[in-house]
């Protein structure tokens, strides 16, 4: 097939989608992406894919700014009569997914990626934000041949599908290549080191983090904090620079700013540590569990995808800085359950995670996709 992959980023097709893209390529599909392009534009097309720059903002969308997205996209997809068209992300799933109805396209992926803040936020227009959302994909997944991937069990009902609806297939995230996150023993010596990998955002439950390990260091926890990120100026939940700058001269926390050695991250780190308020499957917490480390997150759809309470690592109510403190406490003590917890993520990374597992299930959605549309 001919497939096009509508997202709304260059990175975070490079960094989330380009194994499911590379193994479909492998298959025999030809690939199309249409993305915004920023830095990654030369990498996608070093790939052989066929790359179509788009306007397309994360922050806040006017209509008249989406109408242009879904207009453009639209035409693009006549023009290139793609088979199937895969949208990646929430925003690109109704942008997209709109433009491949308008365009009447034959078949339609959808791959809702965490439902973001309008899920998390209070208020009246996040709550006709969600009721949008759920009407939009209504319409959307009306199409004739549709499939969805979502990443946990729980975004399906919270969007309105029902879970026995046939179209539904759960990937357990985009998937994580072992090879490059092997299971690798703790470091040495003390502190204890937490790490936290995410974009620099409040949603991401950053302040909490730098809260929590406060806490438990007053309380005579051996332990220090590295964030690893950036703030996002296209989103209006970053922190800013200076924001940063303030908690990196706190003693036992340290701003390291981004990275690409995100493996050695956790070949450096004790315990990987994710306070998010709603994931849809943090990828940083999965390769964390690959790595064979012990996992503190809070206990919200995504996060609790990926860690059961007691087993890979420990649960704290969301935005309650006094439990993560005492989850902080109770890892940083005890060496020994650190190490048995680390052991069960890496096992039950290997089970549900790994990338072979979610390219599996999405080229079985692919061929069956191709089946249909060739009966019809």
């Amino acid at each position: 097939m001919k497939i096009l992959y509508i997202i709304n980023e260059d990175w975070f097709f490079v960094s989330h989608f380009l194994g499911i893209a590379r193994a479909a390529r492998a298959a025999g599909h030809q690939i199309l992406v249409a993305t915004r392009v920023a830095d990654h534009g030369a990498s996608i097309r070093a790939e052989g894919f066929d790359l179509h720059p788009i306007e397309q903002d994360r922050g806040r969308v006017s209509p008249g700014r989406a109408l242009g997205t879904i207009l453009s996209l639209r035409r693009l997809i006549r023009a290139e009569r793609p088979d199937l068209v895969h949208a990646l992300s929430t925003q690109s799933t109704l942008l997209g997914g709109l433009a491949a109805r308008l365009a009447f396209a034959p078949a339609l992926a959808l791959s809702p990626t965490g439902l973001g803040h309008f899920w998390t936020e209070p208020g009246l227009a996040s709550l006709l934000a969600r009721q949008a959302t759920r009407g939009l994909l209504r319409l959307i997944r009306a199409s004739p041949v549709v499939i969805v991937f979502f990443e946990n069990r729980e975004d399906p009902t919270e969007l309105g599908f029902d879970s026995a609806d046939s179209r539904l297939v759960i990937l357990g995230g985009a998937g994580v290549d072992p090879s490059a996150f092997p299971a690798q023993p703790p470091p040495q010596g003390r502190p204890v080191r937490i790490a936290v990998v995410a974009r620099m955002l409040r949603s991401k439950g950053v302040a909490e983090a730098v809260e929590a390990v406060s806490l438990a260091r007053s309380n005579g926890a051996d332990v220090a904090l590295d964030l690893w990120g950036s703030p996002d100026p296209g989103n209006r939940n970053t922190f800013s620079e200076a924001d940063l700058a303030a908690w990196n001269r706190r003693e036992g926390i340290s701003w390291r700013g981004p990275t690409s050695d995100v493996a050695g991250v956790w070949r450096d780190s004790h315990i990987a540590m994710l306070l998010s308020y709603r994931e849809g499957l943090p990828r940083s917490l999965v390769e964390a569990a690959a790595s064979a480390r012990p996992i503190i997150a809070a206990d919200v759809p995504g996060c609790r995808a990926v860690v059961e309470n007691g087993v890979e690592g420990l649960l704290a109510p969301v935005k309650n800085v006094e439990a993560a403190a005492q989850a902080i406490e109770t890892l940083a003590g005890d060496a020994g359950l650190r190490a048995r917890m680390g052991a069960a993520a890496r096992q039950r990374f290997e089970a549900e995670f790994s990338l072979d597992r979610v390219v599996a299930k999405v080229l079985a959605a692919y061929a069956a996709i191709q089946s249909r549309l060739a009966a019809r």
